[in-house]
């Protein structure tokens, strides 16, 4: 129980500050009917209660299941084996994505019939299934995340040339709606349990970018769907928008609709994990057990928050900008920031990843400080987006190339790992409450406006959320890469030594502890047994130094850096030997900050641990 009260805190403390804005323009600015101010602050209730339970669940379910899974995946030898099961993992866990279904729907229904919604769902699904395989073998081959999508998006500019505006907002908005509730935690624990298991100096890095990769398949799908069906315009006309009357009323009409989609969108990889279970993990009853509490938690918290979105926050959002932009249009660039600003904090998807990366990253990268580069960033995409509804003729291409040009340039500047989790956050800020409020917003905005149209500037508010994240964790990743050391001067020490302690001779046996920076660790256990050394043991941690603050720059965050600590227990006789070895080499001493303690140690217990069986 104190983990739901954790994310209970967690995210009253994050959504309160999106209700009281739109309640805010409720009472001050736009003139909402009373039924659906109530709905919304009901609604508000559900989604607390909803979210907190899902991510409850997702921490005793998801996550295990990911983390078994993926070690079935990286310890398989046969690259069939792990193509196929990377492929039905990833389609599996997206076919049945309540967000897809809903985009699906939409398209069918602007496209006239013409699109159907169950071939846009499967065809996304095949995408984001190819390249969560290509992902695995990018992540076991140690393939550089940043050649990978360079690669990915250079097929992806080249594709949009032959497919029209339309096909291009839907292709991007697939992508956003990809990321929802339920894939991103499970794609961000196969990633992780995959980097833990293959190891190695990359396993940080490695641990990000799987969630990015993913994104990208639905992209691909979208656009080859223009291309081999040939066609190029979406036909259609948008059904107007009629607000739901009552208060539990709509809310009680969606609830089944909303429960077996959510029961369908679990039970495709529940099943898969029960499968394996049985034929090959035979977990203890225990943790079996604590997995189906999981998934049952996930499954209630899932059809509260989606009930709570679907039934209120989406009419607000779209009522909100009808309204806005009757009055004064231009007033929906500064609203939309505000929006953007504030709404990516209540994205579940954004906590699951800062959770991820604080574990992973020790807590070297702060995740107030991803959160505040992620709200920006979406903030101004939201604005952007506002523009494109309100100046005819500036289309998304011209936000969505330079801004992925350019993140992709950055990617070879910044700190690998920033790589990956710029990749990812593009596609979990894009999440449920992104792709439904915001997207519902800019929906309603553009039915007033009378030179926007609904099917081409509605939709694509999803991409540019998608892209900002990406761009500005580039940014930030560069920026880290070219910190700056504020150095000090070292305040002169002196010792007076009082008395001597007489130093026995007679040991044998020393302990040699060696600092580096994270990722040299293995180097420093390679260098030290051609000198001698034996077994080592290696700690992660965090190191600070009274002389250096590391600063970001612009944005003065100090960040501690992460370290490495390797310990060796050798014979006397050379402990010298290996600190020299280890001194001697250049990378070490300009790249790793390399230091190195040697300390005696008691004669008898380092022979009875050298000796034990």
């Amino acid at each position: 129980m104190n983990l739901l009260f954790e994310k209970t805190k967690e995210v009253i403390q994050t959504l309160l500050p999106v209700v009281i804005l739109v309640l805010l323009i409720s009472f001050t600015i736009v003139d909402v009917g009373t039924d659906v101010i109530i709905r919304f602050i009901v609604g508000s209730v559900m989604l607390l209660m909803g979210l907190a339970i899902f991510l409850w669940g997702v921490d005793l379910s998801m996550n295990s299941i990911g983390e078994h899974m993926s070690r079935e995946v990286a310890t398989s030898r046969s690259v069939l084996k792990i193509a196929v099961l990377s492929f039905f993992l990833g389609f599996l866990i997206t076919v049945a994505e309540p967000d897809l279904l809903i985009l699906g729907s939409q398209v069918e229904d602007a496209s006239g019939g013409t699109l159907n919604s169950t071939l846009i769902v499967y065809m996304v699904s095949v995408g984001v299934g190819v390249m969560i395989s290509l992902g695995v073998f990018r992540l076991l081959k140690d393939v550089p995340l940043n050649i990978f999508m360079a690669i990915t998006y250079s097929v992806i500019f080249v594709l949009a040339l032959f497919v029209s505006e339309e096909f291009l907002a839907i292709s991007f908005d697939a992508s956003g709606a990809t990321t929802g509730a339920l894939t991103t935690p499970f794609v961000l624990a196969l990633s992780l349990g995959l980097s833990q298991v293959k190891g190695g100096k990359k396993s940080e890095e490695n641990s990000f970018g799987l969630v990015g990769i993913m994104s990208a398949g639905p992209i691909l799908a979208i656009m080859l769907i223009s291309i081999i069906s040939g066609q190029k315009n979406i036909q259609g006309d948008a059904a107007e928008f009629v607000a739901a009357e009552g208060v539990l009323g709509p809310m009680i009409n969606i609830f089944p609709t909303i429960f077996i989609e959510s029961l369908v969108a679990l039970l495709p990889i529940s099943i898969l994990f029960f499968i394996y279970n049985f034929a090959k993990f035979k977990l203890p009853k225990g943790e079996l057990f604590g997995i189906i509490r999981g998934l049952v938690l996930v499954l209630i918290g899932l059809v509260l928050f989606l009930t709570a979105v679907n039934s209120g926050f989406m009419d607000m959002g779209r009522i909100l900008g009808m309204e806005i932009a009757k009055m004064n249009p231009w007033i929906l660039i500064g609203i939309g920031f505000v929006v953007g600003f504030i709404v990516v904090l209540v994205e579940p998807a954004v906590h699951v990843l800062g959770e991820q990366i604080e574990e992973v990253t020790g807590g070297h990268i702060p995740l107030n400080l991803i959160r505040m580069t992620l709200s920006i960033g979406v903030a101004i995409a939201i604005s952007l987006s506002m523009v494109r509804i309100l100046i005819p003729g500036v289309k998304l291409w011209y936000f969505l190339l330079p801004g992925f040009a350019l993140a992709i340039l950055l990617s070879f500047k910044a700190e690998p790992v920033f790589v990956g989790i710029a990749y990812d956050a593009g596609g979990v800020a894009s999440g449920p409450m992104t792709a439904t409020f915001v997207l519902a917003f800019a929906q309603g905005a553009a039915s007033s406006i009378e030179t926007a149209n609904v099917l081409v500037d509605g939709f694509g508010v999803i991409a540019m959320v998608a892209m900002a994240p990406v761009f500005s964790i580039m940014l930030l990743g560069t920026a880290f890469r070219y910190k700056k050391v504020e150095e000090y001067t070292p305040v002169e020490e002196k010792y007076v030594v009082t008395s001597s302690i007489p130093v026995e001779n007679s040991l044998q046996y020393d302990c040699i502890m060696v600092n580096v920076d994270r990722g040299f660790a293995e180097n420093v256990v390679e260098l030290a047994r051609q000198s001698g050394a034996r077994g080592a043991t290696i700690l992660h941690g965090r190191g600070t130094d009274e002389h250096h603050r590391v600063m970001l720059p612009v944005i003065n965050v100090e960040l501690q850096p992460e370290k490495e600590t390797i310990l060796f227990i050798t014979n006397s006789s050379y402990s010298e030997q290996v600190a020299d070895n280890l001194l001697s080499d250049k990378r070490l001493r300009e790249e790793g900050d390399i230091v190195i303690y040697i300390c005696p140690v008691e004669d008898a217990m380092i022979k009875y641990d050298l000796n034990r069986k």
